[in-house]
């Protein structure tokens, strides 16, 4: 890190007025799913940095952009230091907003899943980017912050031992809740890292490790004493593995249908008897995750099972969720090398007909930076495509060189699916199995508009593939130059925040050259570790 300079010794002898952006969204929207689903999907991180930036004696403004709000005006005004928090999809936004703080001397900090997959990108446009992030490694940076010429790479050595509670982070909450008329979801974590070891994902490198129970208690025993209590949606990869203590938990502290729960599990944890209790305590929402029909057993419990006998087992255990559970949705991906063919779509399709009440949510695979073994894997053997971030949202870029599949191949299977899955007769028999009145609309809403984009983005991608040798030469290799459907979709996104994007991005979109420093390599330099007590 660079020398003190008089912009740290400025900032370290006073309250700090910090600026925290959660960025939900990627682009301005008038969708009315969006509107009611945006903002109970608020990040759990910048509420824990706003808590602890109190904590430690500084201002907090507190900013969440769901793509309603006029992001460009209410930006806060006058702050020392400014923490955005992102997902990949949203990362162009960010960078720009990073470029014009720091033309003010503000001084910038980047969080998020985008800042673990792509830090050596991120660097060149923020001051700091933080990979794992606990109260001290936020102590030690705004005791010590300071414009830098090429970002500093920062991480806590291990995950937090503890969280800020929600009646801490409530006024933030509240914020957020604002925000939406019709579902209020508040956001709760009872475990971090993940004990599977499937290969695409995040978590899978950090260990799974339960926090404090009495924290959890006392959580919602604040929020069941609400007015109107919210939506409880557990943010942990899979919630209940250590079932019989959140469940002990859950029921210490909340009557019986006081509160309704959403979570992602995986199929291994939701057995007939674990749903039953599950349905005691008002579970509303399931997501489990399927993924393959030849991979992932794991998490299914299908140890022996591929194919046609994984959906028929798949698909009785999910209507088995269903009589419990009135909101299930099942997550698949597609594209992994065990995919061959027009079997794994196939037999989704019979899934979706053998479980017609299951919401299918689709997703391509795609290599996020460093984030995950698969990504290295696919980084090895040179199979990385340089989609722009906007389009790596798991639906608008293909990213991958498939194993066995053209790109026009693939885009014809999968066009065939989401337009099978999603027929007015699908989605009304899907409304007419869902008889709670919350999830059957929800899951209309949500079809009617998702079935719809997904096969329209899907053909026009298919479209260019096939007839469009400006964008065959950039997916094949001949050319890096980008492709003006890509270029124009940036600019009419991003609105006015266009020509705020960084010098190098811009010169990578406008004049289709390769980006000045690659954004993925297989020699990243680690973050560097800050212990408990020390100074940056």
């Amino acid at each position: 890190m660079n020398p003190v300079n008089p912009l740290a010794s400025r900032l370290s002898r006073k309250s700090l007025k910090v600026g925290i952006i959660d960025l939900v969204a990627r682009q301005p929207t008038k969708s009315v799913y969006a509107r009611i689903a945006n903002p109970n999907y608020t990040s759990l991180m910048p509420q824990m940095v706003a808590v602890w930036a109190e904590e430690l004696g500084h201002q907090v403004h507190y900013l969440t952009y769901t793509g309603f709000e006029d992001l460009y005006h209410d930006l806060p005004d006058d702050v020392d230091v400014l923490f955005i928090s992102t997902f990949t999809q949203n990362a162009y936004t960010a960078y720009s907003i990073s470029n014009l703080f720091r033309q003010k001397n503000v001084v910038t900090v980047l969080g998020g899943p985008h800042a673990r997959a792509y830090r050596e990108d991120a660097r060149q446009y923020f001051d700091y980017v933080l990979g794992l992030t606990d109260k001290e490694l936020i102590r030690t940076l705004l005791d010590d912050c300071s414009s830098q010429k090429e970002g500093v790479l920062l991480t806590a050595q291990n995950q937090p031992k503890f969280l800020p509670g929600v009646e801490q982070r409530w006024k933030f909450i509240q914020h957020n809740l604002k925000k939406t008329r019709f579902v209020h979801v508040v956001p709760m974590i009872g475990s971090l890292g993940c004990p599977y070891q499937c290969s695409f994902c995040i978590d899978s490198q950090i260990a799974y490790q339960p926090l404090p129970y009495d924290q959890i208690r006392e959580d919602l025993a604040f929020l069941q004493k609400q007015p109107k209590p919210p939506i409880v949606g557990w943010y942990d990869p899979n919630f209940g593995v250590r079932f019989n203590d959140y469940l002990n938990i859950i029921e210490s502290a909340v009557p019986p249908g006081r509160m309704a729960f959403c979570a992602e599990s995986s199929l291994s944890l939701l057995n007939e008897e674990n749903l039953k209790r599950l349905k005691k305590n008002n579970f509303m929402v399931m997501l489990p995750g399927i993924e393959s029909w030849f991979d992932f057993n794991t998490k299914s419990k299908q140890h022996s099972h591929f194919g046609l006998d994984k959906v028929k087992l798949v698909a009785e255990q999910v209507n088995m969720i269903l009589r419990h559970i009135p909101y299930v949705q099942t997550n698949f991906i597609f594209g992994l090398d065990c995919d061959s063919g027009p079997a794994p779509f196939e037999l989704t399709k019979k899934f979706v007909d053998l479980c017609p009440g299951a919401y299918p949510n689709y997703a391509f695979i795609t290599a996020f930076g460093n984030s995950a073994p698969l990504n290295t894997q696919y980084q090895t053997e040179g199979r990385i495509i340089d989609i722009p971030f906007p389009f790596l949202d798991g639906n608008s870029g293909l990213n991958v060189r498939l194993k066995n599949y053209s790109f026009v191949e693939f885009y014809d299977h999968m066009i065939d699916l989401v337009k099978y899955s999603f027929t007015p007769a699908k989605i009304w028999r899907r409304f007419k199995v869902n008889k709670h009145p919350l999830p059957r609309w929800m899951n209309l809403l949500r079809a009617s508009f998702s079935g719809k984009g997904l096969k329209g983005n899907y053909s026009v991608i298919r479209s260019l593939l096939a007839g469009d040798r400006e964008f065959q030469a950039f997916y094949s290799g001949e050319s890096h130059r980008l492709p003006k459907f890509y270029q124009e979709k940036i600019q009419q996104n991003l609105g006015p925040f266009y020509p705020h994007l960084p010098r190098k991005i811009l010169h990578y979109l406008e004049q289709g050259e390769p980006a000045p420093n690659p954004r993925i390599s297989n020699a990243l330099p680690l973050y560097t570790a800050i212990p408990q007590g020390t100074t940056a």
